[in-house]
């Protein structure tokens, strides 16, 4: 027997007899019987509100015992009827965002275990707390991929235990923004030089017999092989939670002179003729040869590795979906677990990977989208974005 009670009233969902494979049974040896089925819920029925809810599962037995009763077991479980959409107000005001740029917003909820953040078309954001001391103030770091401008959806959603979801729309502007065009020749030499480096393994037998086989290998590099990458790098770049490391401004490379941008569009020639395109998703930072590289700032590393046409790769977590990426190193002098601050020496430059030439190639991510690295090098964007809305939360508060 299954029943339902809340409030002192009592319904009963199940009363299912089995019958006993014969009267020696009960006392020749136990016979297991297993069973399955689902219990419907009449909410209108049961006269269930919102609110706690206790559900009695009973099994008694053909035993003698207890004036022909029987052996009785009960299981009691607790359950919570919510049919309430989670409540949630915006606290920040102004959120202006660009494509390929970077949003936060500010927000209040008022029930635990809830499950809130930013939906940008598919692609979801989480927040949390631990920017201020009441718990039910969240923040969530968003982002826009350089495909994404005006027009893009986007939304606050908070869903709870059971299931219900509120989504609201907040003031939002989003800028345009245009990205280069660049072309890349690719040379003999350069084919020579590099394509060597990538070992392929069973895949590199696929490569011979065929006209110019070192040009068909950079071909797949630059096409599976970076897609493969990109995909390790964002699954590491993934980390979430609310600790958070970084003070201030983001650092860039000292001394040093940016060769390509974020969100260059690339178009690789061979022999004066189009062969592949791809899209640049970081800068490109030359200074002298093997320059030591610093944290852009305090972070935790999160992976030590060499990623394919990346080379050998840093990845630090700042906290709150936000990780930078260090590529092309010739050393790395940190591992992964540590916490670095600025001053902290991760690596050298190098040209490990898919570089040509000596230099830093730097990403930045939100959770799992590669972002603008320019907005966090500038301090205004830092103080109006980010610092501003912050501490106008805390002034409120404190009021």
């Amino acid at each position: 027997m299954v029943t339902i009670s809340q409030q002192g009233k009592e319904t009963t969902l199940v009363d299912k007899k089995y019958e006993s494979p014969s009267l020696l049974g009960v006392f020749s040896g136990s016979k297991t019987l297993a069973d399955s089925f689902k219990v419907p819920i009449e909410v209108s029925k049961s006269g269930i509100s919102d609110g706690e809810v206790n559900l009695l599962i009973t099994v008694s037995d053909n035993s003698l015992r207890g004036w022909g009763r029987g052996n009785i077991s009960h299981v009691e479980k607790k359950l919570v009827y919510d049919l309430k959409p989670p409540e949630i107000h915006v606290l920040s005001g102004q959120h202006n965002i660009e494509r390929g740029g970077t949003g936060l917003i500010l927000y209040k909820v008022f029930e635990e275990n809830i499950k809130s953040g930013v939906q940008v078309e598919d692609e979801f954001f989480q927040g949390h707390p631990g920017l201020f001391e009441n718990k039910n103030i969240h923040a969530c770091f968003f982002a826009l991929s350089y495909l994404q401008g005006p027009g893009t959806k986007i939304s606050l959603i908070a869903e709870d235990m059971a299931g219900n979801i509120t989504r609201k729309s907040f003031y939002h502007h989003i800028r345009d923004k245009q990205y280069k065009t660049d072309i890349l020749n690719i040379s003999d030499s350069f084919l020579e030089q590099k394509m060597p480096e990538f070992d392929l393994g069973e895949r590199e037998a696929g490569f011979q017999g065929q006209g110019n086989p070192l040009l068909k290998k950079f071909l797949y590099i630059n096409g599976e092989l970076r897609k493969d990458n990109g995909a390790r790098i964002l699954e590491a770049s993934s980390a979430s939670g609310n600790i958070k490391y970084w003070e201030g401004i983001f650092l860039r490379l000292p001394g040093s002179e940016r060769k390509a941008g974020f969100a260059d569009h690339r178009i690789y020639q061979y022999n004066s003729r189009e062969i592949d395109r791809a899209v640049h998703l970081g800068i490109d930072l030359a200074s002298t040869a093997n320059s030591p590289v610093f944290p852009a700032n305090k972070g935790k590393v999160i992976l030590t590795d060499a990623v394919g046409i990346y080379g050998n790769t840093v990845i630090i977590y700042y906290g709150f979906g936000l990780c930078s990426l260090y590529s092309h190193l010739s050393e790395i002098t940190v591992k992964a677990g540590d916490i670095v601050e600025k001053e902290t020496q991760i690596g050298f430059t190098g040209l490990t990977g898919m570089a040509a030439g000596d230099h830093l190639h730097f990403s930045m991510m939100v959770s799992h989208v590669f972002v603008n690295p320019v907005e966090w090098w500038d301090d205004s964007w830092i103080k109006n974005n980010i610092t501003s809305k912050i501490d106008a939360i805390k002034q409120r508060l404190d009021v």
